[in-house]
C-alpha cells in the first residue's frame, strides 16, 4: 500500500511511516476504519502497529434495522446441527459484549455464532461504544474513539444541561360515569428520558402528532420493544403496574392518556426532559439613527424557534423560566461631521444630555363591554426627544431595548346582572282558583338590586294556583288577582333604577292612590341624574340632559269597589285595574273652558282660562281624578280692564 511521508518522530523511530485509511467498516451509524505502520527493525518496535478512528458517524435509516441484527439474520441459511433457525440478537452480554450471540426465534436456544461482532458494531444498546477486533472501545458523543465526552440531558454533547427542563409529576385517576379516558401528560416533540410507571387497574395508550400533523395512535396492549412513529418504546405490562420508557429524543409530540378498566383509582408517575424549543437570539445591530454627525443603534432580541428554524411571538420564549432575554447593545455611528456642519460635532453621552427612545400611550378606551368580560385598547408609539425637550415619533425597532407596552387589555370581567325570583307569596284564595306572586329582583355581581338585566330572559311575577278545596258559589268568577300591597311590591321593586356615570332617568317611589276606592291617581317624581364617579355622589342635571323617553310621572290606580264588603274582583273590574287603565288617558283630557271675569273692573286687570276634566266622547265634565293620568295645562292669564279708573 502507499506509503504518507514519515513525521518528525518517525524518522528518529524504528517505524516505518503509517498507512493510509482503509475504507470504513459501515457506511452508516458509526464504523471503524484503520491504518497499519511497518516496524523497520530486526528488533521488536516499542507501540502498536495499527490504528483505528470512527467514521460514517450520520445516522441510519429507520428501514436500514439494527447492525447486530443484520450480522444474526445472515446465519439463517446456514444450517446449525442439521436444522435451520430464524436468529434475533442477543444484545448487552455483560461478559463478552462484542461476541455475536444469536437466540432462535420462538426457542430458548442461544448460540455464539461468532467470536466476534463487526468492527463498528455497538457494544450496547444504550451506549455510543463500539466493537473493534472483537473489543470493546470507548467512543465518546463527539464521536471520537478513546474520548470521554458525553452528552447531557439534553442530548447536547459536552453540554451544561441548559437547552432542556426537567418536567416530574404525578397523575391520579378520578373516576367518572361519563368518561371512558383522560389525558396524563403531554410531552412535546424532541423530549427525552421518558419514564412513566402506572401502578392500578387502568392502561396507558399513546397519541401521536408528527410536525406534519399526522396523527395516529397505539394502544400498547403486549409488552415488548417496538417503534411508534420513529421513536423506540419499550414497554413493560404487570397484572397491577405498567412500565413505558422512551429514551428519545422524541420525533412527534406524544399524548400519553390513560384507559379507565377498574372501580380503584389509578395513579401515574411521569419524568422527562422536555427541550427548550424557543430560544431568545439576538439579532444584528439596527440601521443607524443618522446619517452623519453622530447617531445610534441598538441590538434586539427576537425568539427563535428551533424547530421550524422561524421566528415567533415573544410570548414564547417567555414560557421558559431558563430563558432570559439579552439586554440590548447600544453603541455610537457614523460620527463624521456631516457637510453643512462648521466641523467635527462632539458626541455626548446619551443619558445626560441625549435621552434614549421611550414608548408612550394613550389613555385606554372605554371598555367594550359594561360587564360579563370586555376588551380595552390604546395606542403605543415609539417617541424620541431632543435637547430642547421637543418630542417626535420616531421609528419602533429604536425602543427595542425595553419591552413595548401592551395594546389591549381585559376590563370588566365582573358577572352582568341576573334577574333573582324570590318565593311566591301564598295563593290569594282560600278555595279554587286564584292566583300568586312574587317579587323578581336585578341583582348585580356584588348582591345589590340594580338595573340591566335583559326584560326577555325575566321570570314571571304571577301564575295561577289551585286550592284543593270547593268553593260552593252561585257564579264562576275569573282568578283572584292579588290586593294592592302585594302587586304594587312585585310590579315596583322590578321598575327601580341605578344611577349610572351615563346621565338618565330616575324615578322615585309612586305615591299612595288618591282615593281609598274607585280609581284614583298616583304621582312620583322623575329626575334626570348622573352619578359622579371621582367623589361617587348623585348629581341633578336639567331634564333635557336626560336621553331616550322620560317615565311617566302620573298614572291612574283602582282600589277596589267602593262597596266595602267585596273581597274579590269582577272580571270587568280585573280588565280595569290591569288591562286597560291607559284608556283613562284616551277617554279623559283637560281642555280650557274660557276665563274668569276680569280682577278690575278698571286700571289694568288679569283673567285666568278655566281647565276643566272633559270626557272626551260626550263633551261632559267629568270629576278631576279621571284626568289625573294626564298632564294638566298650563296657568293661562290675560290682562283686561286697561281703561284708567275715572277720578274720585
Amino acid at each position: 500500500s502507499s506509503r504518507t511521508a514519515r513525521s518528525e518522530e518517525d524518522r528518529d523511530s524504528l517505524w516505518d511511516a503509517w498507512g493510509s485509511w482503509s475504507e470504513c467498516s459501515r457506511t452508516c451509524g458509526g464504523g471503524a476504519s484503520y491504518s497499519l505502520r511497518r516496524c523497520l527493525s530486526s528488533k521488536t518496535c516499542e507501540g502498536r502497529n495499527i490504528r483505528y478512528r470512527t467514521c460514517s458517524n450520520v445516522d441510519c435509516p429507520p428501514e436500514a434495522g439494527d447492525f447486530r441484527a443484520q450480522q444474526c439474520s445472515a446465519h439463517n441459511d446456514v444450517k446449525y446441527q442439521g436444522q435451520f433457525y430464524e436468529w434475533l440478537p442477543v444484545s448487552n452480554d455483560p461478559d463478552n459484549p462484542c461476541s455475536l450471540k444469536c437466540q432462535a426465534r420462538g426457542a430458548a436456544l442461544v448460540v455464539e455464532l461468532a467470536p466476534k461482532v463487526l468492527d463498528g458494531t455497538r457494544c450496547y444498546t444504550e451506549s455510543l461504544d463500539m466493537c473493534i477486533s472483537g473489543l470493546c472501545q470507548i467512543v465518546g458523543c463527539d464521536r471520537q474513539l478513546g474520548s470521554a465526552v458525553k452528552e447531557d440531558n439534553c442530548g447536547v454533547c459536552n453540554g451544561d444541561g441548559s437547552t432542556c427542563r426537567l418536567v416530574r409529576g404525578q397523575y391520579k385517576s378520578q373516576l367518572s360515569a361519563n368518561k371512558l379516558d383522560d389525558t396524563v401528560v403531554a410531552i412535546p416533540y424532541g423530549s427525552r428520558q421518558v419514564r412513566l410507571v402506572l401502578k392500578g387497574p387502568d392502561h396507558l395508550y399513546l397519541e401521536t402528532k408528527t410536525l406534519q400533523g399526522v396523527k395516529s395512535e397505539n394502544s400498547l396492549s403486549s409488552t415488548g420493544s417496538f417503534l411508534v412513529d420513529n421513536s423506540s418504546i419499550d414497554f413493560q405490562k404487570f397484572p397491577d403496574k405498567e412500565i413505558l420508557r422512551i429514551p428519545g429524543p422524541l420525533t412527534a409530540d406524544f399524548t400519553i392518556k390513560i384507559r379507565y378498566a377498574g372501580a380503584a383509582d389509578s395513579s401515574v408517575q411521569f419524568i422527562f426532559y422536555q427541550p427548550i424549543i424557543h430560544r431568545w437570539r439576538e439579532t444584528d445591530f439596527f440601521p443607524c439613527s443618522a446619517s452623519c454627525g453622530g447617531g445610534y443603534q441598538l441590538t434586539s432580541a427576537e425568539c427563535f424557534d428551533l424547530r421550524s428554524n422561524r421566528v415567533v411571538a415573544d410570548q414564547y420564549c417567555h414560557y421558559y423560566p431558563e430563558n432570559i432575554k439579552p439586554k440590548p447593545k447600544l453603541q455610537e455611528c457614523n460620527l463624521d461631521p456631516c457637510p453643512a456642519s462648521d466641523g467635527y460635532k462632539q458626541i455626548m453621552p446619551y443619558d445626560l444630555y441625549h435621552p434614549l427612545p421611550r414608548w408612550e400611550s394613550t389613555p385606554w378606551t372605554a371598555c367594550s363591554s359594561s360587564c360579563g368580560g370586555g376588551i380595552q385598547s390604546r395606542s403605543v408609539s415609539c417617541v424620541e426627544e431632543d435637547i430642547q425637550g421637543h418630542i417626535s415619533p420616531v421609528e419602533e425597532w429604536k425602543c427595542m431595548y425595553t419591552p413595548k407596552m401592551p395594546v389591549v387589555q381585559p376590563c370588566n370581567i365582573f358577572d352582568c346582572p341576573k334577574w333573582l325570583a324570590q318565593e311566591w307569596s301564598p295563593c290569594t284564595v282560600t278555595c279554587g282558583q286564584g292566583l300568586r306572586y312574587r317579587v323578581v329582583l336585578c341583582i348585580d355581581h356584588r348582591g345589590m338590586h340594580t338595573g340591566g338585566c335583559s326584560p326577555k330572559t325575566k321570570p314571571h311575577i304571577k301564575e295561577e294556583c289551585i286550592v284543593p278545596t270547593p268553593c260552593y258559589k252561585p257564579k264562576e268568577k275569573l282568578p283572584v288577582e292579588a290586593k294592592l300591597p302585594w302587586y304594587k311590591q312585585a310590579q315596583e321593586l322590578e321598575e327601580g333604577a341605578v344611577v349610572s356615570e351615563e346621565p338618565s332617568f330616575i324615578p322615585e317611589a309612586w305615591s299612595t292612590c288618591s282615593v281609598t276606592c274607585g280609581v284614583g291617581s298616583q304621582v312620583r317624581l322623575v329626575k334626570c341624574q348622573v352619578l359622579l364617579s371621582f367623589s361617587q355622589s348623585v348629581a341633578d342635571l336639567p331634564i333635557d340632559e336626560c336621553e331616550g323617553p322620560k317615565p311617566v310621572s302620573q298614572r291612574a290606580c283602582y282600589s277596589g269597589p267602593c262597596s266595602g264588603e267585596a273581597t274579590e274582583y269582577t272580571p270587568e273590574e280585573t280588565e280595569l285595574l290591569y288591562g286597560s287603565l291607559q284608556e283613562f288617558d284616551e277617554l279623559y283630557d283637560w281642555e280650557y273652558e274660557g276665563f274668569t271675569q276680569c280682577s278690575e273692573s278698571c286700571g289694568g286687570g288679569v283673567q285666568e282660562a278655566v281647565v276643566t276634566c272633559l270626557n272626551k266622547q260626550t263633551r261632559e265634565t267629568a270629576d278631576e281624578t279621571l284626568c289625573v293620568t294626564s298632564r294638566r295645562p298650563p296657568q293661562l292669564l290675560k290682562a283686561c280692564s286697561l281703561d284708567p279708573c275715572p277720578p274720585r
